[in-house]
């Protein structure tokens, strides 16, 4: 995946980089795109960073921290040297127009790894009175900050930017403001 990204890797080349029969790889994967989400996962928990955050009390700190990772996160997406993250911003687009399989497998293995900790620091806040108590399911509100981010993103990846929002760094304040 890592040379030829996402469309020009076939689990025939994966399987065979493993040394194991594609058969044995769909034994354990039952899609490329399974497969990719759970690298993807596994890269997120090899963060330490993240890894540090998610391992915190849960409190209204820990929330604006997870907010502004992933407004940091998402905002430098286009700034990265090797692209990579931009291409998998690409797949996740692209997977929202097609069959939507890897956006769905990322998005559980995202809800998995923060959703938890988001709702029990979002608990914590509205206990301490730091924030107003939501209707509905509390995780919609990560997923709802989880996609403007992801749209703010978006705008960002081609050369020309679609929207020009200004600077960086005003940017990722006013996103954090907003989320917030």
């Amino acid at each position: 995946f890592a040379r030829h990204g996402y469309n020009g890797t076939t689990t025939k080349s994966v399987a065979a980089a493993a040394a194991i029969s594609e058969a044995l790889l769909f034994k354990h994967f039952p899609s490329k795109a399974a497969l990719y989400a759970e690298i993807l996962s596994d890269e997120c928990e090899a963060d330490p960073a993240l890894m540090e955050l998610l391992e915190r009390e849960p409190s209204t700190a820990t929330l604006v921290e997870v907010i502004r990772g992933m407004v940091e996160h998402f905002l430098h997406i286009a700034d990265g040297p090797d692209q990579e993250e931009a291409q998998r911003l690409r797949l996740m687009a692209t997977s929202h127009l097609d069959d939507g399989e890897f956006a769905r497998l990322l998005y559980a293995k995202i809800e998995t790894l923060i959703g938890a900790v988001f709702v029990a620091s979002l608990e914590r806040a509205v206990a301490a009175g730091d924030a107003r108590p939501c209707t509905g399911d509390p995780l919609n509100l990560f997923w709802f900050a989880h996609h403007s981010l992801m749209t703010a993103a978006l705008t960002r990846l081609p050369a020309t930017p679609c929207l020009a929002y200004g600077k960086a760094n005003d940017l990722e304040r006013q996103l954090c403001e907003f989320l917030l």
